[in-house]
């Protein structure tokens, strides 16, 4: 299996800190207030140093800083932070992405203009809505001034490569509400939009309220209609959907995610992160003093499993199928030494003939109609390769 032996071109850091939590969020974040900053920054060098010890980094295509919310670091802290990751990345490939999550309200110009000689050249702002009564009602802190007064801020220190995430079938949210948010959103003409459904997660404020009755969602058919809407209006405007929630103008892609969906390797660093490296997927602790402690030892990994070709070979379905593009079989057969069909032709044939997937020139992707059912089509690849190969 080529990923055995594959070096990661793709880091993932984590920063977990946000300003607050929101109702519908599960992410491994923490209320900046009280929280060990420099502390964590020097517990993540010391991961980055011994994992790039481990498996020594070659070319560096793409760096992607999640969280929580990375841009609540201050900028003296974002100025050590980005110096250290170039001292264990240090060999960057020509015209790198270099993505940072943002949270409208957390980047003025003093800490844009630190993350622009760090070498961030792309930055993902995380709106979910246009509407200052649903942003309030999902819990989020930021109104629609201040993503405008953001964009400014962030054109203003030189970054073209910009992105906003939307949010649809939120509590109260109508078909009219969403449109609405979007027209808005495209008023920015952006070159990269992402536009996720609401899930309701466990451990969340949301969660509590749904088991009570008292979360709003709107009906399934309203959702599908919202969903809908997201396609025709983004075609209307000319951006290509790449990716089941993701639209872009040509040449924008989100790289980073493209590694995740084309099943490659990647670096995960940071309290919580997920990596995956010589065929081994790895999870971190999540706790920030335990995270810290750990890497003083060792490296903070809370568990390993290493992926048997059949698992790895459903991953590849599942994840490539998000993409509009579809899965190539040339790909599968580089990586797994064997013909897509020899592994997958019942359940390929079965979804071709429930009108969810086609064929392609490269493979196979979903139809119109497989669209809003995808995470019904990867289900079906579940177990399958395992029956094949046992």
């Amino acid at each position: 299996m080529r990923h055995k032996s594959e070096t990661p071109t793709s880091v993932y850091i984590h920063i977990p800190f946000c300003t607050n939590k929101c109702h519908y969020c599960d992410f491994n974040s923490y209320v900046l207030k009280g929280q060990p900053v420099m502390d964590y920054l020097d517990a993540l060098e010391r991961e980055m140093e011994r994992t790039a010890s481990l498996v020594p980094p070659g070319r560096i295509e793409t760096i992607f800083v999640g969280g929580g919310t990375p841009t609540v670091l201050l900028p003296d802290q974002m100025e050590s932070f980005l110096r250290r990751v170039r001292t264990y990345f240090p060999n960057w490939a020509d015209g790198m992405e270099f993505t940072m999550e943002a949270n409208p309200g957390t980047t003025d110009p003093d800490k844009l203009a630190v993350m622009k000689e760090g070498g961030v050249n792309r930055l993902s702002f995380g709106v979910q809505s246009f509407d200052n009564g649903l942003l309030e009602r999902i819990g989020r802190i930021h109104n629609t001034d201040d993503v405008y007064r953001s964009l400014d801020n962030a054109r203003a220190a030189g970054f073209s490569n910009i992105s906003i995430d939307l949010m649809f079938g939120l509590p109260g949210q109508t078909a009219g509400l969403l449109r609405a948010s979007v027209e808005r959103a495209l008023e920015l003409q952006l070159p990269h939009y992402s536009i996720y459904s609401l899930k309701v997660e466990e451990n969340t404020l949301f969660h509590t309220l749904y088991e009570r009755g008292e979360l709003p969602l709107p009906e399934e058919e309203e959702e599908y209609e919202m969903f809908l809407i997201i396609l025709e209006q983004m075609r209307a405007a000319g951006y290509e959907q790449y990716e089941i929630s993701n639209f872009a103008r040509p040449g924008f892609d989100s790289r980073h995610n493209s590694a995740y969906w084309l099943n490659r390797s990647y670096y995960g660093l940071g309290a919580g992160a997920h990596g995956y490296m010589r065929g081994v997927r790895h999870v971190n602790i999540k706790g920030i003093q335990p995270y810290i402690e750990a890497t003083r030892s060792g490296l903070p990994i809370l568990e390993r499993h290493e992926v048997e070709p059949a698992e790895a070979m459903e991953d590849f379905m599942m994840v490539g199928l998000r993409l509009l593009g579809g899965v190539s079989g040339e790909e599968f057969a580089a990586q797994f030494g064997t013909r897509l069909e020899a592994v997958f032709g019942g359940v390929l044939h079965r979804l071709m003939a429930k009108g969810l997937l086609e064929r392609t020139e490269r493979g196979y992707r979903l139809t119109k109609e497989g669209l809003p059912l995808g995470n019904e089509v990867f289900a079906e690849f579940l177990g399958e390769a395992g029956q094949k190969m046992y």
